[in-house]
Formats: C-alpha cells, sequence, structure tokens
C-alpha cells in the first residue's frame, strides 16, 4: 500500500484529495496545523495524522521524523491568501502567502527527500491567476505563478522522484461559500471565462492530482484545469 502525506488536507480541496486517496487504497497521512480541525476527517477516512505548518520549518523536521519510514507521494494544497492591491500589502501576510505556495513546499522538500522512495512524487498547487492578472490578485498571481518554476527545478533537483504541479480554475470547493449571496455571480462569472462554458468542480481537480500520481512519465509540469481560461480574452 501506498503512502501519500496531503498537507492542508484538513479542509477544501485538501480534505477531497485525502478522502479520494482513502478510497482508492493509499494509506492516507493528513498534514495539518490544527490537528483538532482535522480530527473528523481523519477518523471519517481512517487515515492518521501530522502536524504540519508550512510557516514553521521545526514541524517539517518533525514529520519527516515520524514518517521516517518512508512516503511515496506528497500533495501540498495550502495557502495563505492575502488579495490586496500593491499600495495594501502587508509585509508579514505577503510574506506568508509566498511561504504557503512557494517556500513551503521546498522546505517540505529539503526535510522529507531522504523519506520520498524514488517512485514517488510531490504534486504541488498553482492556480490560474498566475496567468490571469487583474487588480487585487498581485500576491496570489505571483506566488501561484512561482509554483510553476518550483515545480519545475524541484523535479530536477529531487529526481528521479516526480514533481509536478496543478493550476485550478475557479473552483466550487466550499472556499466561496463566505461570500454569501455574490458566491453565485461569481461562479457564473467564471464559467463565462472558459472555453467550456462552467466552473470548476472538486473532482476536476482531484482526478488530475490522482493522474498525476500515478503518471510515471510525467515531471516538471504543471497541468491546467481551467477550462482554457487563461487563454480566453477578458
Amino acid at each position: 500500500m501506498e503512502r501519500i502525506l496531503v498537507i492542508g488536507g484538513g479542509r477544501a480541496l485538501g480534505a477531497a484529495v485525502a478522502r479520494r486517496a482513502a478510497k482508492d487504497g493509499y494509506d492516507v497521512v493528513v498534514g495539518a496545523r490544527d490537528l483538532a480541525s482535522a480530527d473528523a476527517l481523519v477518523r471519517e477516512i481512517g487515515a492518521t495524522a501530522v502536524r504540519v505548518d508550512l510557516q514553521d520549518e521545526s514541524t517539517l523536521a518533525a514529520a519527516a521524523e515520524r514518517l521516517k519510514d518512508g512516503i511515496d507521494h506528497i500533495v501540498t494544497t495550502a495557502s495563505a491568501p492575502h488579495d490586496v492591491r500593491a499600495t495594501e500589502l502587508d509585509r508579514d501576510r505577503l510574506l506568508a502567502a509566498f511561504t504557503a505556495k512557494v517556500v513551503g513546499p521546498m522546505l517540505v522538500a529539503k526535510h522529507f527527500a531522504s523519506v520520498l522512495r524514488p517512485t514517488g512524487s510531490m504534486v504541488l498547487f498553482s492556480g490560474v491567476v498566475g496567468w490571469r492578472p487583474g487588480p487585487g490578485s498581485l500576491v496570489k498571481g505571483v506566488t501561484n505563478g512561482a509554483v510553476e518554476y518550483a515545480a519545475r527545478h524541484l523535479a530536477a533537483d529531487l529526481a528521479p522522484v516526480r514533481v509536478n504541479a496543478v493550476s485550478p480554475g475557479v473552483v466550487d470547493s466550499g472556499a466561496w461559500d463566505r461570500l454569501g449571496d455574490k458566491k453565485t455571480a461569481l461562479l457564473s462569472k467564471s464559467a463565462d471565462g472558459t472555453f467550456v462554458g462552467r466552473h470548476g468542480e472538486v473532482d476536476d481537480v482531484v482526478d488530475t492530482v490522482m493522474w498525476l500520481l500515478r503518471a510515471g512519465f510525467v515531471s516538471g509540469e504543471t497541468i491546467h484545469i481551467e477550462g482554457g481560461a487563461r487563454h480566453k480574452s477578458a
């Protein structure tokens, strides 16, 4: 049985990946900053949990030590949004966003390089906004764009371990529920901005992640899951 560590696996897309991996027969380890928040999911799918905070390197070292008998795959879905314009940037939140998406996964590679099995893989999470600049998306755009290069260079550095990224568009993952009545308008607008005429669903992303775990001849790539949104004119 292959073992997978899903960082950020306690909520939204991370939880969906963890559920699917458990259903598909993987030994799932949920990496969460707050273990209590992941407890219900861990019990639901029969997983184990380990504390992982991408803002705190010591938790990465401790997690790698705990899992030193081997990991086949690592999926890192964590983020720390800071959706403001340049004039409103907060330095600490800017650095936290970059750490969650780029620096953190690189430090995961540092500590898990000796733990990952040679036939294994890492999957990082980017996002379509890296290719669709707009007001208020500066931090998210730059960090998501950087993920593509992180995946490419980590693939070279960790070979033969495969490293890839997925770049979803707007997905109805539950993350937009906080918008209330505005959520429907957001999803409708995002659907209009694709070639396929719909917004993304959780399964669109999870299906791609699971394929990458098995795609033994794919490394250093970013797979775009956004219905062609980055190619369509506004």
